[in-house]
């Protein structure tokens, strides 16, 4: 296993994001950076990361693996092709998608103590 990689999109890498795009994009990755690790806004940044840098397709012998994720999110957020009102409208799919699976009810009870739990936000730098 790669020191770097992980399931999915970790929380630790957001940070790392803030200055590949432009001031909209650095005010999301800011507001989100100093969230609890289980806030929606959080979760549904995470399931953009997810969506965008195809993250359940990753195998820990793949390239892609070999980076960590966070250069993969690096490389990710700095060649998507649209502009930062496309990522941003995506992230607010995101995060509505998120929001409907909570509201939802009936969730698992490992997610269930996860949203209850006082999760710290991510670290900075």
């Amino acid at each position: 296993m790669y020191p770097d990689s992980e399931i999915l999109f970790p929380p630790r890498c957001i940070s790392q994001l803030r200055d590949l795009r432009g001031p909209k994009w650095q005010h999301l990755v800011e507001r989100v950076l100093y969230l609890p690790l289980n806030h929606e806004e959080v979760l549904g940044f995470g399931l953009l990361m997810i969506k965008l840098g195809s993250c359940l397709t990753c195998d820990l012998d793949s390239y892609r693996a070999s980076l960590g994720c966070c250069t993969c999110a690096r490389r990710t957020i700095s060649g998507f092709k649209g502009d930062d009102e496309e990522l941003l409208d995506r992230y607010e799919k995101a995060l509505a998608e998120v929001r409907a699976y909570l509201a939802k009810g009936g969730l698992p009870q490992p997610v269930e103590l996860m949203l209850a739990e006082q999760v710290p936000s991510a670290p900075k730098g």
